[in-house]
Order: structure tokens, then sequence, then C-alpha cells
């Protein structure tokens, strides 16, 4: 058996990345593909830990810098313990979040800019990157009214920054499906669910063919 695929879910707060990502797995299992369904921060017992240090808590709870570094010690647990493994074996990964998370929320949102975060995450893990990257692309004020709803307790910190923060999240986002077409593309996830999936597996089947 090959290599498994790598296929990471991108966007802003409320842009139903979960959502999708489940009703992906759903789908390439009905196709005899074996997947992982995972997330960042997390996914692996370790970044399971750091995930309560970063999402929850007041926004000034860490400095752009110390944040970073806590995600990118997460991501490195997730990949040597539950992705990497898993590709080995040729399981398909998915992941709710990934890197480009990082980039855009610590990188552009925070203030570090994305070249500094780049050179950090590939000192700390070299040129990893998924096969294929899905933003999901909402309005911020219809992504936030959504994570408002879904009501997960405690997992708030970053839905708390300012309109600005989130604005510069869907712009950040959106640049790098720009800069990556090869990677990267966008959904609309203001549609309805149903219409999202079918679009999402339109770009799975052209790109990964499952």
């Amino acid at each position: 058996m090959g290599r498994g695929k790598f296929i990471s879910l991108e966007g802003g707060e409320g842009a139903g990345k979960s959502t999708q990502a489940r009703l992906l797995r759903t789908a390439l299992e009905a196709h005899d593909r074996a997947v992982l369904l995972t997330r960042e921060p997390g996914g692996s017992p370790g970044a399971e830990e750091i995930r309560k240090l970063v999402v929850e808590g007041a926004p000034e709870r860490w400095t752009p810098l110390a944040e970073t570094l806590l995600f990118l010690a997460a991501r490195a647990d997730h990949i040597a313990r539950a992705i990497e493994p898993a590709l080995a074996r040729g399981t398909w990964v998915i992941s709710d979040r990934f890197a480009d998370s990082t980039f855009v929320y610590q990188g552009i949102a925070r203030g570090l800019g994305v070249e500094f975060v780049r050179r950090l995450q590939h000192a700390a893990l070299g040129d990893f990157h998924p096969d294929l990257t899905l933003m999901l692309d909402v309005n911020p004020q219809e992504g936030l009214t959504r994570a408002g709803a879904r009501g997960v307790s405690g997992e708030n910190r970053f839905e708390r920054f300012d309109a600005a923060f989130h604005a510069s999240l869907r712009e950040g986002f959106r640049a790098i499906a720009k800069a990556e077409p090869q990677r990267c593309a966008i959904v609309d996830a203001g549609a309805d669910v149903e219409k999202i999936a079918a679009e999402i597996w339109r770009i799975v089947g052209e790109r990964l063919n499952p």
C-alpha cells in the first residue's frame, strides 16, 4: 500500500471546518480509504495538553511569540505521534487546522510576520506540509455567530479578539491560497452544509483522485 494523503481544512472561527472534516472522512471511507480525522492544536496526547493552554483563557494570556512556540511544540508532537505514522501505513489524514493557521493567526493577525513564523516552523519541522489545503472562506461576523452558537465550553480565546483581528484572518487565508494555488483551494463556506461538502468532494476528486 502506498503512502496516504494529507488534507488540512483552514479558515477563521466558525467557518465549519470540523463539520466538513467529518463529512469528508465519511466520503473517503465510502471509497474504501482508511482515514484518520485529527485536529490542531491537538491530535496526540501531548498536543492535547498544549491545546488547553492556547485555546482557553484571556486573549492576552500569551505573547505572540510564546503562543507560536506552543503551537509548534504541539505540531511537532502531532506529526511524530499521529500524522506521519498514519500516512506511512497508507491512511489518509484529515486535519482540522494545520500550519497555515499559525502563519495567519500569529504571523499576520498577531503581528509576528509570516516569514518569521515560517522560519520557526522550518527549523522545528522541516518542509512537512499537506497534499491539499481547503480554505473555508466565510464572512467573519457570520463565522463568529456560528462559533458562539456551538457552545464549546472555555475554548473561545481567539473568538474574543476584536473585529479587526478576525477580518485580518480572512484576508490572510485568502492570501496564502492565492500564493499557493497548487496546494490550496478556496471554498465558499457561506453556502449550506451539503453544497460545501459537494464542492470539497469535487476538489478532492480532481486534486487527489481518491
